[in-house]
């Protein structure tokens, strides 16, 4: 699969399996001092100085190396693939504007970090739409979108006392897109100590970017806590957490909540938090429908951030493709105390373990979106907050319920369904506000000595409901 050879997408599965016969082997550190020693700044710096690959084709797509250095010390061979035939992509120091300081002489060919892909669509401006880099990270956006949330393409052991493993991706092999087509084809292989696996994924970016994922594992070991469609994004503080809130800004977050809709059909809400310890919450399930982190809040007002523009941040909806039997929606909430860390993390952990010796495939679709293509028929939550109650430990909570019903006569049975365990629910009272379409539930909490509650929350008429079902878990 190397330079002149022809190319097979089998081969790449191929690969993989014959790299799980043989023991793991962790990537060299081979990256010069020069680049594994630069600062942020001095990373991004780093300008090619060449044209992209593919970008005067009329192709939709192209493609360009990204350079190795500050933590991307991994190094990632890229392959293109032409007319059936694969060529390597050389490192050529004579590629880059390195800004200052210079690099030193003769540093020979140290590869690449990973690839950004960008978007040049004939009657549209260019944008760069995808990263691949680090681990086996990888971002996307929609168009007019700013990058934010990580989407990964295997999850391993989080949040384990033994500690999280990292698979690295160790090749990546990239189709050169049909004229006019507007997208692209990638295959890889990834490694780690426990499995192996290849990767096929079809980017189409646009105003919703769409990215299909086919992954087949090799285990080395027994895998008991996989992570599928995992994404990792960052909660700081908001209106129902405001720990770490002096700054000028009213809220610091790139996603407000996981959504899920689960096999049964139930549409979940569930708002973030940056807690004091850390949080894991299982959505047990089977077949799940979707999920994701989302970013609700659109406003500029909600963040007057004018670097960061937090309201431009994707929402990332992940829809399994094919049945994925039992298991849960994990949810980790990490405490921090920047909000450059990407402390929320998201996935599906299925039930079953992967044997040693077997081979598991499964795939997904990732919409990378404003708002997700398939959204809840019924009333959505548009706001949870949460302040000092009336005394002792109580705390008040406010949860806005938002829909085109709201607008009229609302129905005279509408009632709020509030269950807490454990803890206590007083002061129930419900707000309608038609000029808002808008419908809040207001309360208080009394957790009595406890220090983790969790409540579930859902509006109904006619014994139906009308809201989809808000859940929180309230911790100091």
């Amino acid at each position: 699969m190397g330079t002149n050879q022809p190319f097979d997408p089998a081969n790449v599965t191929d690969i993989a399996r014959q790299l799980a016969r043989k023991p793991f082997v962790p990537p060299p550190n081979d990256l010069p001092d020069f680049f594994a020693n630069l600062t942020y700044d001095q990373y991004v710096a780093i300008k090619s100085l060449r044209p992209v690959i593919w970008g005067t084709e009329g192709r939709g797509v192209a493609m360009e190396p990204l350079h190795r250095g500050f933590v991307f010390n991994n190094a990632v061979d890229l392959y293109l693939v032409e007319d059936g035939v694969v060529r390597r992509i050389g490192y050529d120091p004579a590629a880059f504007d390195y800004g200052r300081p210079n690099p030193p002489n003769n540093i020979g060919d140290i590869g690449f970090s990973g690839f950004k892909l960008i978007s040049t669509e004939s009657d549209k401006p260019p944008f760069d739409f995808a990263i691949v880099q680090g681990a086996t990270f990888f971002r996307a956006i929609a168009r007019g979108q700013t990058f934010g949330a990580t989407a990964r393409a295997l999850t391993l052991k989080p949040a384990e006392a033994k500690g999280e493993e990292f698979p690295v991706f160790r090749a990546f092999w990239l189709e050169r897109p049909a004229v006019g087509s507007n997208g692209i084809t990638v295959h890889g292989v990834l490694d780690s100590e426990s499995t192996t696996g290849s990767v096929r994924m079809t980017f189409r970016p646009g105003d919703m970017t769409i990215i299909d994922v086919e992954t087949t594992l090799f285990p080395r070991a027994n895998l008991e806590h996989v992570g599928l469609g995992g994404i990792g994004s960052t909660y700081f503080y908001g209106p129902n957490d405001r720990r770490n809130a002096d700054d000028i800004r009213p809220a610091v977050y790139e996603s407000s909540g996981l959504q899920m809709l689960n096999g049964k059909g139930e549409w979940l809400w569930r708002p973030l938090h940056n807690p004091e310890t850390l949080q894991i919450s299982a959505f047990v399930d089977t077949a799940p429908r979707g999920f994701g982190l989302l970013q609700r809040e659109r406003s500029y007002e909600a963040f007057q951030d004018d670097d960061r523009r937090l309201e431009r941040r994707p929402s990332l909806w992940i829809e399994p493709l094919g049945d994925w039997a039992q298991g849960s929606v994990q949810l980790l909430e990490i405490p921090t105390d920047a909000e450059i860390n990407q402390n929320i993390l998201t996935y599906w952990r299925p039930k079953a373990p992967m044997a040693a010796g077997s081979e598991v495939s499964f795939a997904y679709r990732q919409y990378w979106c404003w708002a997700p293509p398939e959204r809840p028929p019924l009333a959505t939550v548009t706001a949870t907050r949460v302040g000092r109650g009336s005394g002792g430990r109580r705390r008040r909570f406010a949860v806005d319920f938002s829909g085109d019903m709201f607008g009229d006569a609302l129905p005279t049975d509408m009632k709020p369904v509030l269950t807490v365990g454990p803890g206590n629910i007083q002061n129930v009272k419900l707000w309608p506000y038609p000029d808002r379409k808008t419908v809040r539930v207001a309360f208080e909490l009394d957790p009595g000595n406890e220090n983790a509650c969790e409540m579930r929350l859902i509006l109904e008429a006619g014994g139906k409901p009308i809201s989809e079902t808000w859940l929180y878990r309230w911790t100091p």
